[in-house]
């Protein structure tokens, strides 16, 4: 009776062990640089801004080289708006739920992210006063990581917007982002 239950906790115990092994949390941060695409305005230059995103991550291993990562980003986008004889800066923050899969290339090293970004308007700073920011965002993201040691990882990542940035304009949000990240 007593191998019994002790096989049962170690069983239990092993199979707790497992399972933490498959899903992992961590923080990221790092630089966007991001810009309007598209919205043909005959005098107006879009230009790009750098700005930043942080926040938290979560892997969940599905199969070996297969995982499930969902993020939870501030993000700050927008663009520099450049014509009429002035430049403005719009920027706008945006709490954004990337879901991605996640394709392992490379045995836990390199992996290939793919996946739906929505986003929500939380601030914008203009200089200018408008407020025709839409504030609901929807996009595509897709990039590459690379786990440095068990814990530690780089990331490169576009976010090309589906859905209108502003209401009186047909532009859409541009992101290109370099993140650094742990997973505990």
């Amino acid at each position: 009776m007593k191998r019994t239950i002790v096989t049962l906790i170690l069983l239990v115990l092993g199979t707790g062990f497992s399972q933490a092994q498959m899903l992992k949390f961590g923080v990221k941060g790092g630089l966007n640089f991001a810009n309007y695409t598209g919205g043909d305005i005959s005098g107006v230059d879009f230009k790009t801004i750098t700005s930043y995103h942080v926040g938290a991550v979560m892997e969940l291993k599905v199969f070996e080289n297969f995982a499930i990562q969902p993020e939870l980003l501030y993000s700050t986008q927008g663009s520099e708006l450049e014509g009429f004889g002035e430049q403005v800066k719009n920027e706008l923050g945006y709490l954004s739920l990337p879901v991605l899969a996640k394709f392992y290339l490379t045995p836990n090293k390199l992996s290939l992210e793919l996946g739906p970004q929505a986003s929500v308007l939380v601030s914008e700073r203009n200089e200018v006063d408008a407020n025709d920011t839409n504030s609901f965002d929807f996009g595509l993201a897709g990039g590459l990581s690379y786990k440095i040691t068990d814990g530690l990882f780089v990331s490169g990542r576009y976010v090309a917007g589906l859905t209108e940035a502003k209401q009186d304009a047909d532009v859409k949000n541009s992101v290109i982002q370099f993140s650094v990240g742990y997973m505990f």
